[in-house]
């Protein structure tokens, strides 16, 4: 926790300084009041004492009441300002910090859990922050000063508040004990109830189909059932400090009026008045020294959680991604287009066994390079390693002949256009769709956001859409189809005009006749670009420059669609599995 709050702001700390400053007045203020009571009971006690005396005392009470209700407005403002600035701060952090995870950090974290970091966590935080700065620096300076105030007056009385102090102390640390452990599983819980509301929700249509409401019900039960019967224990532990509080409360008074009864009775007349009005202002502050104890017993509940919640804020925050920029940042390259892999092999973290092995290719400027082959057998894997998703575990690759681990990240993806195996649409217009992030250039024009649209095949569609190419798309795109997501997905890619395209299996949602017209369109259209494309259908790639064939992650084949077939006998079941023997038999 205290590591966290080291990122406070210089600006933060002044106001906390400002709190710290209002408590202190608030303090003096609470504890004015008993000396006010005193006088009061003295004049009430004394012969010859006016009202007007009295009326004094009490005016002076209200006074005090009064300020201290204006310093606790102020210190709920400024408290209220510092935990919202933090949490706002600290939000922004993880998020930049996540954007910046590569595909393993994300993975080992898992997305439910870093939106329950990002939301849920901080909010816990932010929490004890806001009460923190109110009861924490208020508790100990009113409990210091009620001390002070109350030493010396007697040991009876005193030895009543220090055991009752005592008895709140052993029954919190008790209750932490209880509870802490059971805070790290909430956030766990929580972690879980969210990926399967989130499974829910973006596989209702698989759920429906199948008719597994039911079951995704039941799953959803036992998570959330978890979940309760863990906050109730947590609840219910916690709800023994409200009625033990107040007992203590109400017990420490009478103790003391029990034992003051005794002392007056055996006092000497003239010291018996002196004896009542200590009693009523030890009373007094007896309560505040409890009440501050009280206060910082309401930290402490809240504590252990939010010392959970700042524990797997700073495990994001600490995580260092293996993905780390280089050097080069500037993109004007000696060669353009190139894409390079010498002897690359690549495993996945903590796996035994290699995904890709010994991989060896050049794709030259203009060309289109394909890769083909079983599931499984590495293709999405090896492409991913160019935008450097992951790095490669042996050898190098290369774009433009230069190591892709040497550029910055930001200048190696302003070169390259990608269209993943899923298409990705975010909440917005076409337009912005399309227009999407920033490539190093001049943001495209309208004309050429007409214009990849009409390459990739869209043109029909979106103009036929309300408000055309500032019609809505809903988060996901689902509002358009799969086929309409993908051309939408390579349109982006094309509005942004890189010297390397990659296709990442983009033409699977297509049907024959739009692939076919996309790829004659997309000939034309980047016949200066580098084109990597993987896919399943022999149709999509048989034109292209150079076929990579792959099988359990090895290079089986290499060649055009004719050689292929000459050559390679697991190219050439792939292409009997999709052709028949007449059609290839033309081709060969």
């Amino acid at each position: 926790m205290f590591k966290l709050l080291k990122k406070l702001k210089k600006r933060d700390i002044i106001y906390i300084l400002i709190c710290i400053i209002f408590v202190v007045v608030q303090v003096w203020l609470d504890l004015k009041l008993p000396d006010y009571m005193s006088n009061i009971t003295r004049l009430v006690q004394t012969e010859g004492s006016t009202m007007a005396e009295i009326l004094k005392q009490g005016g002076y009470m209200l006074l005090c009441a009064l300020g201290s209700l204006v310093t606790t407005v102020i210190v709920g403002y400024f408290a209220s300002y510092v935990a919202a600035s933090f949490s706002r701060n600290i939000r922004r952090e993880v998020f930049t910090k996540v954007e910046n995870f590569g595909m393993e950090e994300i993975k080992a974290f898992s997305t439910s859990s870093l939106i329950t970091r990002t939301t849920n966590d901080i909010t816990q935080v932010q929490m004890l922050i806001a009460m923190g700065l109110q009861v924490l620096i208020k508790a100990p300076i009113m409990a210091v000063w009620a001390i002070r105030k109350i030493a010396g007056k007697s040991w009876q009385w005193s030895a009543i508040t220090a055991g009752a102090v005592g008895i709140l102390l052993l029954m919190i640390g008790i209750i932490v004990a209880f509870v802490l452990p059971r805070f790290k599983i909430v956030q766990k819980l929580t972690d879980n109830l969210n990926r399967i509301t989130r499974e829910n929700l973006t596989g209702i249509r698989v759920i429906r189909a199948y008719n597994a409401e039911d079951y995704q019900k039941q799953k959803f039960e036992k998570a959330n059932e978890e979940l309760k019967d863990t906050q109730l224990f947590n609840q219910r532990i916690l709800s023994i400090m409200n009625p033990v509080m107040n007992t203590i409360m109400s017990g420490i008074t009478l103790a003391i009026y029990f034992s003051g009864a005794y002392l007056i009775a055996e006092a000497q007349l003239l010291d018996k008045l002196e004896i009542f009005s200590n009693m009523v202002v030890f009373s007094s502050y007896a309560i505040q020294v409890v009440m501050s104890f009280m206060m910082l017993s309401m930290i402490f509940i809240i504590y252990p959680r939010a010392s959970v919640s700042a524990q797997r804020i700073l495990e994001v925050l600490e995580t260092e991604s293996k993905i780390e920029d280089g050097n080069i940042t500037d993109g004007n390259t000696k060669q353009k287009g190139t894409v390079e892999f010498r002897n690359v092999s690549f495993k996945y973290p903590d796996a035994e066994e290699y995904m890709l092995k010994n991989i060896s290719f050049k794709a030259n400027k203009g060309e289109t390079v394909a890769f083909i082959g079983s599931t499984g057998s590495g293709k999405s894997t090896l492409i991913n390693l160019v935008p450097r998703f992951y790095d490669a575990t042996e050898g190098e690759v290369l774009v433009d002949g230069i190591n892709v681990k040497e550029y910055a990240q930001k200048t190696l993806h302003n070169k390259l256009g990608y269209i993943p195996q899923k298409a990705v649409m975010f909440s917005g217009t076409i337009k912005e769709n399309i227009a999407y992030g920033d490539n190093g250039k001049e943001p495209p024009s309208q004309e050429q956001i007409e214009k990849a649209i009409e390459v990739a095949q869209g043109k029909d569609f979106v103009e036929s859409m309300e408000g055309k190419y500032e019609a809505y798309i809903a988060q996901g795109g689902t509002n358009i189809s799969g086929g309409q997501k993908q051309r939408l997905a390579i349109a982006r890619a094309i509005a942004r005009n890189p010297e390397i395209y990659i296709f990442d299996d983009s033409f699977s949602a297509l049907d024959y006749k739009t692939d076919f017209a996309l790829r004659k369109e997309l000939k034309k259209y980047t016949k200066d670009a580098t084109n990597l494309i993987v896919a399943q259908r022999i149709g999509t790639i048989k034109d292209a420059d150079q076929i990579i064939v792959l099988e359990n992650g090895e290079m089986v084949g290499k060649g055009t669609h004719k050689e292929l077939l000459q050559n390679c006998e697991v190219y050439k079941e792939i292409a009997y599995s999709q052709l028949s023997k007449e059609e290839l038999g033309n081709e060969q």
